[in-house]
Order: C-alpha cells, then sequence, then structure tokens
C-alpha cells in the first residue's frame, strides 16, 4: 500500500512524526529487528500488575518487499490506538503497535505474520498471561489472521485485509488458526485494492469450524473506510472490549456472531453506530 493511501481512520502523522517520514527516505533499506511501540495513550512500561489485556496494532504492508516499515504507516496507527488505550483504561487494556521488520510479505516467507507472533511472545514475556487482540488493516489484516494460532490471542480484528486472489492450483488461505477465537472482520463494499468478496469466503470459510466470527460491510466505503471513520472505531472498540474483558457487545456485534452465514457475515455497519452508543 502506498504511502500516500493511509487510512484516514487511523489519523494522519503529525509534526516530529510527518519529519520522521522524510527522514526514513534517507536510511538503510537493511530490515531491523521487530519490536513494540511505546504503549499508546500513556500507560508506563513497568505497570505489569495492572495490564488486563493487550492490543497488536498491526499496520498496513506490501505484497513484496524488503523495505523497511514506512514510518507513516505507524503514525497512522496511533489514532486508533489512542481511542482503544482510552476506551479500555479502567480494564487496563495495553495497546502497542508493531514494527515489523520490513514491509513485505515476501511469499512463503510471511514476515508480517512472523512478526506479530514474536509480538506475542513478547507482550506474554512483559505482561505475564494476559489475552491478546490483534488488530491489523491491509495486509496486518491478514498477518493477525494469519497469527491467530498463539495461545494468547484471543480475538483478532481484521480491517480491510489483503488476502490472496483465489487459485486452485494455490493452498487457500488457512482458517483452523482461528478456531476458538473471537474474529470481526470489517470491509468496505467499495474497497478497490482489497476485494470484499475475498474476505466474505474466508470469513465463510471461518465461520464452519468457528462460531465465533462475524464480518460487518460498511456500504458505499473504500479502503481507506474514511467515510465513516467514526462509526468503524466504535465498533473496532466495542469488539475490543467485548473480546478482551468479557463487556457485554452492542446489539448489532452479539447478532452478528451470532447469525448464521451469510447474515453474519454480511452484517451492514449501521450510520451513528458510535453515536447511538453514547445516547
Amino acid at each position: 500500500m502506498a504511502d500516500h493511501a493511509l487510512p484516514l481512520w487511523w489519523g494522519r502523522p503529525e509534526g516530529a512524526a510527518a519529519a520522521t517520514v522524510a527522514r526514513g527516505a534517507r536510511v538503510s533499506r537493511t530490515p531491523p529487528s521487530a519490536r513494540l511501540g511505546r504503549p499508546a495513550g500513556g500507560r508506563a512500561f513497568g505497570t505489569d500488575s495492572a495490564v488486563g489485556g493487550v492490543v497488536l496494532l498491526l499496520p498496513d504492508g506490501e505484497p513484496e518487499s524488503v523495505r523497511r516499515p514506512s514510518p507513516l504507516s505507524y503514525a497512522a496507527a496511533l489514532p486508533l490506538g489512542r481511542t482503544l488505550a482510552r476506551a479500555g483504561r479502567t480494564d487496563g487494556l495495553a495497546v502497542h503497535a508493531v514494527h515489523y521488520r520490513c514491509r513485505g510479505w515476501n511469499g512463503p516467507e510471511a514476515r508480517l505474520a512472523a512478526d506479530a507472533t514474536w509480538a506475542v511472545d513478547e507482550v506474554v514475556r512483559r505482561y505475564g498471561d494476559v489475552p491478546v487482540c490483534l488488530a491489523g488493516h491491509g495486509m496486518g489484516g491478514r498477518a493477525a489472521l494469519r497469527a491467530a494460532d498463539h495461545p494468547a490471542v484471543n480475538s483478532v480484528l481484521a480491517m480491510a485485509p489483503w488476502l490472496p486472489e483465489d487459485d486452485v492450483a494455490a493452498t487457500p488461505e488457512p482458517v483452523k488458526q482461528l478456531v476458538g477465537r473471537q474474529v470481526m472482520i470489517v470491509h468496505g463494499t467499495n474497497d478497490a485494492r482489497t476485494d470484499p468478496e475475498l474476505s466474505y469466503r474466508l470469513a465463510e470459510r471461518a465461520k464452519k469450524t468457528n462460531r465465533d466470527t462475524c464480518r460487518f460491510e460498511v456500504h458505499s466505503d473504500g479502503h481507506a473506510l474514511r467515510q465513516h471513520h467514526e462509526e468503524v472505531l466504535a465498533l473496532a472498540a466495542d469488539f475490543v472490549l467485548g473480546a478482551l474483558f468479557t463487556r457485554t457487545f452492542a446489539r448489532p456485534v452479539a447478532d452478528a456472531l451470532a447469525a448464521p452465514p451469510p447474515l453474519g457475515l454480511r452484517m451492514p455497519l449501521a450510520a451513528g453506530f458510535g453515536r447511538s452508543l453514547r445516547s
């Protein structure tokens, strides 16, 4: 995904973050080690006993690339992280963005998924036995789905996930790792970069073995989900807090999880979703 086409609901970098983007073009392309970003929302490391759950933000990437990850992608992920951190503060939610070794999935190497798995291991090392939600957009959504087999992961939120085209000669994208996890996929119906029909087909296969799978369609919205970004953020917060801390899901989310396909996999995201929850 090009740096200039990031989803607006993840936000835009400001100040020093924007300057970092300019400097990023001049740094070495040697892939660094994966690492976790600072906790969103001001939670300081060392408050291990206060952490009750963790969200790992998995930014977008590219199908093939050994270039260093885009600083813009991570800066753009931070507003979502702050939103989730604020919403889950009383439950002890910690939110970290994952800094990949490089920005490419790179075929069988599946580097972004491998980095996501490393990040879950790091969460367990830092915080102990806490539930983890993998939340990704685009190629990060694919990484979230693929890395769900880690025993600490209890939920996956995949926004406009990049998925390979169906190919009868290739092995289908796996779904068995999703068994026992709560899974939500969100996709704009007018997405021109990642085919929403592919995420529906994956959700359909996943639902056969994992009833706790749902998928929301954001009608008339594109890959960036910019037209309904407030509703998308509210939906993300409702799902994450319900999955990690057993809060009661909003009625549309509960209905989507309970409904058989295709109803629960083509659930429309209603206008004003966030406002209706606050009223």
